[in-house]
Order: C-alpha cells, then structure tokens, then sequence
C-alpha cells in the first residue's frame, strides 16, 4: 500500500464530478480507521460517474494523490476506488445447494452463493459486488449466518451489483496513469453506506443518498441488508447551472454563491438578507435578496427529492411483493457535498414524507477536523470497507460490515479483469 511497512495503510480514492478526494487510513491495533492523511483538487475531465476527458482526470487525481502523501508522509501506490454513473445495476438472484454433510460448513456457504451469482447479465456488464441478504434452511428461513447449522438443503438469495465493462475500465485507466494500483472498485453508494449508517439503521429500514455534483447514489437497506442500487444521473451541479442562467453570473461563481449562502427553503431566509451577485462581461456585480436565491434553489432540489422518492416508491413495492420487508423505519440519510445546504433536511422532509438526517462519516479518528463532512462520507467509507476487506486472505471476500455481520462475497471480476 505504501512505504511505511511498520504501518497497515489503507488509501481511499473518490473522483467525483466536482471534486477528487484521496484518505490514508492507518488500521490500528484495536480496529479504527485513523486517517492520517487527506488531499482533494477540484474533479477536472468528469461528467456524471463517466470519464470524458482522460488527460484531465489523471491531473486532478495527481493532485490530490500528491497533497495525501505529503501529509501521511508515505508514498501511495494503491488505492480501493470509488464507481458511480447511470450504468450501474442491480438485481436479486436465489441459489440453492444440498448440504454435504448435515451441517452447514463454509464451503456449502460459498457455493450456495456461487450458484445464486452464476446467471447471465448482459455482455457489457460484469459482477462488481455479490452481497447475501438472507439464507433458509429448509423450513427456517431468514437466517443471517448459517455457518454450523444442520438440514439438508440450503438457499440464499444474493444481492448483485453490476456496472459497464468499459465505464469500469476508464475510471481504472485514469487511476494506473498515476502509477497506481487499484486494490477494488466499489459503487459509491455502497462505500458512502459504510460511512454513514448504524447497524440499526440498517436493520429498521433506511436509504442513503449521496448527493453529488453530477450524479445521486441510492442505497436501500432493509432487514441488516442491501436491497437496491441506483444512479440517478443528476444533482448538484444542476442547482448550480440553475443559479448561473437566473442571475446572469458565471458557474463558479454560482457555485460559490450557493455554498455560501444557499437554502433550500426559502421560508427560512430572512427578507433582509441580500446576496452579491458577479456578472459577465465586466458588468458590474448586482445585490439580490437572498430570499430570491432560495426561490430558485429549492424547486430544483424538490425535483431531484422527487425522483429519488419516485425510485423509492418503486422499489418498495417489488420489496412488497416479494414478501421482504419494505418500510423505512429509519428514514433517510442524504449525504455528499450538495447534502450541505441549509433548509436540505426540512426540504427533503417534505418531499419524503419520512425523517431526514444528513450523515456525517462514524468511526474515524485522527484528522477528524477535516473528513467529518458529508463530502467525504464515500472517501471514508472506502476506508472502512478496505479494512473490513485486508481482515481475510483474498479479495473475493466482501466485508462483513456491508450486511452487519452477515458472510459475503464478490466476484473478484476486477482483479481477473483488469
């Protein structure tokens, strides 16, 4: 992982459409991640998960891989990379084996899950995660850890994330142009789950969404396990552009003004605040009233709530259907850097018609001071997940945190592949 061999260093790489983000984890003796080292550079040469701009995709991770090492003081030279785009898919599977010998041993786990994966997707797409949700033995079901466990025949029904062979394949191009080496590729919203969510969470019901520049990563959780991811091609940037065509001022700029003083209620905006506005063209800036600002920021993001409802509806009928337990006890969890904005959770509460929290990455230590933000909730979830995966000897083994302590595995297409 680095040159500081007396340490277990693992490395989170996040290149997002607005912003690249790279963690140095050290594991230490008790189990935490204390991160010693953070680098971020504005994303450069991205558009909603996708690479269009390769050149300028290696310079932005250049730049953040360079500031992490100087301050963990290590030399980097693999990284667990984040995935996101409209490409990824998902879909649940059942696989069903006798047991060898009356007693459910490890193997008859792997294989019942080798079964369950073992179905064609389309030629353009590979396995990226096969995550068990529940198993049953013959009249028992909803079994979390069959290990030891006696019967005769046992099934599993196991969660598949896919993504497109090529998608992949850039992303990782762009990453070895820095001469670095890709331990593991993971969807997005499955890193940012590990970062913000409790196992009580995960158990009552709940659904992260990672709100980013260019894309929105669902994750729906039911019963200790992942039921459904998906990519929703639009977010945060769209607020932006919405900022710069209104007011007539440049897209930094309306990016700034929307960090800075953006909210996504305008009832919450006093009537006095005004807002300094920057034109084009060498016009002069303009003052606006704040409340005009909110006026254009909380429709779009009402929109963007709205199709991550409307997907949420959906997917929660086919839990229904299926017998599998649907509600969202827990609620939602929005994080990711355009989860920051003020009057988001009152927004979105709204919208959802459901208890709304924004998710701060949990069980970090060390530069807490600079990763305790939503926008680094998928960096420190790559974290975590590297730990939970370096606990086993191979890397077809997916951690046990992603479904609370149920046994997981991955296909193991990446290192085969790549």
């Amino acid at each position: 992982m680095t040159k500081a061999a007396d340490k277990k260093l693992i490395v989170g790489l996040d290149i997002g459409t607005s912003k690249v983000c790279a963690l140095v984890g050290e594991i230490l003796p008790n189990g935490e991640v204390n991160v010693i080292g953070e680098g971020s550079s504005p994303s450069n040469g991205m558009d909603k998960g996708g690479v269009n701009d390769l050149e300028s995709v290696v310079k932005s991770v250049q730049g953040a891989i360079y500031k992490a090492e100087l301050m963990a003081d290590c030399q980097i030279s693999s990284v667990f990379l984040s995935l996101s785009g409209k490409h990824i898919r998902c879909q649940t599977e059942e696989g069903m084996v006798p047991i060898s010998d009356k007693e459910v041993t490890q193997d008859d786990v792997d294989n019942v899950i080798h079964t369950a994966k073992s179905v064609k997707i389309s030629d353009e797409h590979k396995v990226l995660h096969v995550i068990p949700q529940e198993f049953a033995i013959d009249y028992q079901e909803g079994i979390k850890n069959p290990v030891g466990l006696s019967g005769v025949r046992m099934e599993a029904n196991v969660h598949l994330i896919t993504c497109h062979n090529d998608m992949a394949r850039n992303i990782v191009k762009a990453v070895e142009r820095c001469d670095l080496k890709v331990d593991q590729l993971i969807f997005s919203g499955l890193a940012a789950s590990h970062a913000v969510l409790t196992p009580d969470e995960r158990e009552l019901g709940v659904c992260v969404v990672d709100l980013g520049g260019g894309t929105m990563d669902i994750a729906v959780w039911t019963g200790g396990a992942l039921r459904h991811a998906a990519v929703i091609p639009y977010a945060g940037n769209v607020v932006t552009s919405d900022i710069a065509y209104a007011f007539g001022t440049p897209l930094g700029d309306a990016e700034e003004i929307k960090v800075k003083y953006g909210c996504a209620l305008s009832e919450l905006v006093s009537k006095d605040a005004k807002v300094d506005v920057p034109s084009v063209g060498g016009r002069p800036s303009r003052s606006l009233q704040s409340q005009t600002l909110a006026e254009v920021i909380e429709p779009r993001y009402s929109e963007l709530l709205g199709l991550v409802n409307q997907k949420l509806m959906e997917v929660q009928e086919q839990l229904r259907n299926a017998g599998v337990k649907h509600q969202l006890a827990a609620g939602i969890v929005l994080t990711g850097g355009a989860a920051q904005m003020e009057g988001l959770v009152e927004c979105a509460e709204r919208v959802f018609s459901n208890q709304v929290r924004v998710g701060l990455p949990l069980d970090v230590t060390g530069l807490t001071e600079h990763v305790q933000f939503p926008h680094y909730a998928t960096a420190v979830g790559l974290l975590h997940y590297g730990k939970d995966s370096q606990t086993f000897d191979g890397s077809d083994i997916e951690p046990k945190r992603s479904v609370s302590g149920l046994f997981t595995k991955v296909s193991g297409w990446f290192s085969k592949n790549f």
